[in-house]
């Protein structure tokens, strides 16, 4: 499973701090670090909403596989360009598994793979969700602020929520890190 991570325009201390947070697996995790290969989008500043150089980078780093499976995680502004790269990506015949866009606010999601939205306030969860939340989604409650959920997602508690089920969460609070934990489960066999 390859994990593309597409980060914000902020420190790469954050990315970090949501790497070792959230996707530090250990041999308690079901998912085994053999079994992932995380890939973190390296450019800063304005790249970091450019679909092409999100690409060129994925070409670098997984080559013309067409095997090559991907799972994106994108943060604030990076969901922007990541989303056209997904999509890009997917054109060209390689397969993207999954797409979580944690705190994109603004950016439209649509594609023909799965979706996840993750907010860091039920405001905009909500708000976001008028412009494609796709499948199961994720909200802070109590609400966080922004840097928050990528800096600590394993602290930051709140609801899983399906669509279907949009007003009335369903799901125990869990952190930000289980719910991601929870979808790699699912499309690790993908």
């Amino acid at each position: 499973m390859n994990i593309i991570i597409c980060p914000g325009m902020h420190e790469r201390e954050l990315t970090e701090s949501f790497i070792s947070g959230c996707l530090n697996l250990n041999s308690d995790s079901s998912i085994t670090k053999k079994s992932v290969n995380i890939l973190v989008y390296p450019q800063q500043g304005v790249l970091t909403i450019s679909p092409l150089h999100i690409l060129q980078f994925l070409h670098n780093c997984l080559g013309d596989r067409l095997e090559s499976s991907a799972i994106f995680i994108s943060f604030s502004a990076g969901v922007v360009g990541a989303i056209l790269a997904a999509h890009s990506w997917q054109l060209l015949g390689r397969k993207v598994t999954a797409f979580i866009a944690i705190d994109g606010w603004g950016v439209p999601l649509w594609g023909d793979f799965p979706i996840h939205r993750m907010s860091h306030d039920y405001f905009t969860h909500w708000s976001s969700s008028l412009l494609g939340s796709g499948k199961n989604h994720f909200y802070a409650q109590p609400a966080v602020d922004h840097l928050s959920i990528w800096r600590s997602p394993q602290t930051v508690l709140g609801f899983a929520v399906k669509p279907s089920e949009e007003f009335y969460p369903k799901s125990d609070r869990i952190s930000a890190a289980q719910f991601i934990h929870l979808l790699l489960r699912h499309y690790e066999g993908n």
